[in-house]
């Protein structure tokens, strides 16, 4: 595909206890670093590096710069603010009030429980624990901001009777960035048809459902189970999980499509900063912001607006920021 998805954005008060917890506790890969003095904030790129993968490249390097803008995989960006962290009062809204759209992000791994018990004598500090509420086997935690972080299984069902001595921070893959939307009509075919997705999964309840989607080469596109079947869950869970691909999981509650004044909070208007966008990599900025100009579709920073050049935010039915990036684009974003 053209579009392929590559970040997910947060941004942090403080960089280095939440590089400590996305790289020591978490088990990413922090591959590369920008710092914009003149603007007083910088970047940091996490990623769950592919099964048997390693890392050498410096992060802040042209050499780790190439590399980020090529990756195949998917990352977290995290945006620090210069001096935040020495604010006590600051902080960034995690999400997840009324109207919020920023869901959570999820690792996945091969012990739930084991991994919670392990996470809970690190002080972590949870949400929910695996066997609270209706969902049982899945967890969720916080990192140093308050975000969510669902910890949920990979590869079959959760096995509570597993014993685990320890959980290796490798062990987490990253899984999944969740969104909600209002309308799955619009949503769907917008990630699907715009930006080259892959509808992987869905679930439906009573008042809500699931949609989740994965950016996958075409010759697995053609090989994917029905993803309104059971095989679905378990082609998530099994294979792209197991090989770190996350998915963007979409909720929708039921009724939302029908009410014309209903908006989600996309995380970048005070006082719910927090979240900030999701980004794609495509082969010519220039020319995709062409084509979805003619389409009709709604842009929040064209190519050449701003100090950044050469990089486009997009809008989503929804109003979220979608990042959008020429692949292998020249290492200086200035």
């Amino acid at each position: 595909p053209d579009c392929t998805w590559q970040q997910a954005n947060i941004r942090v008060k403080d960089k280095e206890k939440s590089l400590a917890f996305y790289r020591d506790v978490m088990g990413m890969t922090l591959i590369d670093t920008y710092d914009f003095p003149k603007w007083e904030f910088s970047l940091f790129f996490l990623a769950t590096l592919p099964p048997g993968e390693e890392y050498s490249l410096e992060p802040g390097s042209d050499e780790a710069h190439k590399y980020l803008w090529s990756m195949n995989g998917t990352c977290i960006e995290l945006t620090y603010n210069y001096g935040t962290e020495k604010n006590e009062d600051f902080h960034y809204h995690p999400g997840n009030q009324e109207k919020d759209g920023f869901g959570h992000f999820a690792f996945s791994c091969n012990n739930v429980y084991d991994a919670c018990e392990i996470l809970e004598k690190s002080g972590i500090s949870f949400k929910k624990k695996p066997d609270e509420g209706r969902m049982k086997g899945l967890a969720f935690v916080h990192d140093p901001d308050q975000y969510w972080m669902e910890i949920i299984k990979m590869g079959s069902k959760a096995d509570k009777k597993q014993k685990l001595e320890h959980v290796p921070n490798k062990a987490y893959h990253f899984a999944q960035t969740m969104l909600r939307i209002k309308d799955p009509e619009k949503s769907i075919p917008f990630y699907t048809e715009k930006l080259d997705m892959t509808l992987v999964d869905e679930r439906h309840f009573s008042d809500f459902s699931l949609y989740f989607l994965a950016t996958l080469p075409k010759s697995v596109q053609s090989r994917i189970p029905d993803p309104k079947s059971e095989k679905a869950s378990e082609f998530v869970r099994s294979k792209l999980y197991t090989a770190a691909v996350p998915v963007l999981e979409l909720t929708h509650n039921h009724g939302t499509e029908k009410d014309e004044n209903f908006v989600h909070y996309n995380g970048n208007a005070e006082p719910r900063r927090g979240f900030g966008h999701i980004g794609f990599l495509v082969s010519d900025v220039y020319k995709t912001c062409e084509s979805f100009e003619k389409e009709g579709l709604k842009f929040h920073k064209k190519p050449d607006e701003g100090g950044i050049k050469g990089v486009a935010f997009l809008l989503d039915p929804d109003g979220y920021w979608i990042e959008l990036v020429g692949r292998g684009r020249d290492v200086n974003l200035v």
